[in-house]
């Protein structure tokens, strides 16, 4: 009986809750194709019977995981899937991908918002070991689309250090504006997003541009949106950056952090710079934080840029 319950449960397209495991999500019909994309390792197997409620054990280097949030990210695809509205898009042909196997698994998580708002990118951190999107990328996605603009979380390459995905980033940015009638995004303004190594990905190529990183000739991003790193290097013009940091981040320096949004500031561009105490490293979208609600700030900074 149990097993007839579960397998009514995937076919239904119902939400996923804390206490379904990893195989439920790996075996949800509307993430038939990429469901393991959703998961932050690729070199390593999942123990299936792991509740989704305890889903931060698998991001070693994040902290504050909220299974609410989580939830909520997976639970939003799930619903554009049932609507109809496809949420994956390969960031690669087929063809790329055989030349260079190591974009195998890459692509595009797509939250829609209004139909020819801007959009933004968001690109998770991992140490370049893993993407821990189920925590710093459709959590964030949701916070942005909920206030009308389009959001894509890239999967990027893994385990090459930060070359790779930064080309990755630049190839998700020009695949949307090259896509950008298709997808029902604007491209005017966009942003860039990026937690721990996935700042450092937007912060180059809000540094140096697209094509410094292989992509196509296209302006900076309007803003990057940046999450602990000790990402340092500043260009002659940035793009208007919002910085969080916690104040006992042990990987991402927050004096480091906070030397670089002056020198940015020092360049003309408009910079915000947030410390939050009592908070290390990798809280993402901070739930029951005192990082709470960053989120909206910085969409707020975007918009205001």
């Amino acid at each position: 009986m149990a097993v007839i319950v579960a397998v009514a449960h995937l076919a239904s397209g119902a939400h996923l809750r804390a206490n379904d495991t990893v195989q439920d999500l790996l075996d949800h019909p509307a993430f038939a194709g990429f469901a393991r994309l959703l998961l932050p390792w690729d070199d390593r197997s999942y123990d299936g019977r792991l509740p989704l409620g305890e889903l931060g054990t698998l991001l070693p280097y994040h902290s504050h995981v909220d299974p609410t949030a989580v939830l909520g990210g997976l639970n939003a695809m799930i619903d554009d899937v049932q609507s109809g509205r496809p949420v994956f898009y390969d960031l690669y042909t087929t063809s790329q991908k055989t030349d260079d196997p190591t974009k195998a698994n890459t692509g595009l998580f797509f939250f829609r918002g209004r139909p020819g708002a801007p959009f933004a990118v968001i690109a998770p951190g991992g140490g370049f070991a893993y993407v821990g999107s189920i925590h710093e990328g459709f959590p964030y996605a949701v916070a942005i689309r909920d206030r009308g603009y389009n959001a894509f979380v890239l999967k990027y390459r893994v385990g090459s250090g930060g070359a790779p995905a930064t080309r990755d980033l630049a190839a998700a940015v020009s695949y949307i504006v090259r896509n950008a009638k298709r997808l029902g995004v604007g491209t005017e303004g966009y942003s860039l997003w990026g937690s721990s190594a996935g700042a450092r990905m937007a912060a180059a190529i809000g540094s140096h541009g697209t094509t410094s990183f292989g992509g196509d000739d296209l302006p900076k991003p309007a803003a990057v949106i940046m999450a602990y790193t000790g990402h340092s290097e500043v260009a002659a013009h940035e793009p208007s950056t919002f910085v969080v940091v916690g104040e006992h981040d042990g990987i991402a320096s927050p004096s480091v952090m906070e030397q670089r949004a002056a020198r940015v500031r020092a360049t003309g561009a408009k910079v915000e710079f947030h410390r939050y105490p009592r908070l290390g490293h990798g809280f993402g979208p901070g739930v029951g934080t005192s990082a709470e609600g960053w989120l909206n700030r910085a969409i707020d900074f975007w918009e205001t840029r």
